[in-house]
């Protein structure tokens, strides 16, 4: 009976990671926007600079929870390290996502009023690379779902 039941286990703790790690991407879409409309509002970054800002934001914002809540969270010899290989793996991921914001805003005069359609746009089309780096690479070391 338990040998039955583990691989199941197992697979409901995978997709459960997936889906932990999807909405925790959508709180950092959340801080992405907002940080995006902060800096071209407030701070004159303009559409470019100020998503570049956000997305640095967004991205330390998510590895923080992500390393708590999807990846578990025990001690690490640096959070600083381990917080620049988040960046590092992700960053492939990143510029997917700043590629396909740039040439939305550039082509597009909805999106260049409505920038968080390129947001939306360019996270979505990050998550897969970025969700797959993260668990094996980053959070490699993390203990492995049941039925592993």
């Amino acid at each position: 009976m338990i040998r039955r039941i583990t691989p199941w286990l197992g697979s409901l703790a995978r997709r459960f990671q997936f889906l932990s790690f999807a909405a925790i991407g959508v709180v950092g879409f959340i801080v992405d926007t907002g940080v995006l409309y902060t800096a071209k509002d407030d701070l004159g970054l303009g559409l470019y600079a100020g998503r570049l800002l956000s997305f640095l934001v967004a991205a330390t914002t998510t590895w923080l929870l992500n390393r708590v809540f999807t990846f578990g969270n025990p001690p690490v010899k640096s959070l600083w390290r381990e917080w620049l290989h988040f960046l590092s793996v992700n960053s492939i991921g990143g510029l997917v996502n700043y590629g396909v914001y740039s040439a939305l805003v550039a082509t597009s005069a909805r999106v260049g009023e409505h920038p968080v359609l390129g947001v939306a746009a360019g996270a979505l089309s990050g998550l897969a690379f970025n969700y797959l780096g993260s668990k094996h690479a980053v959070f490699r070391h993390r203990a492995a779902p049941l039925g592993r």
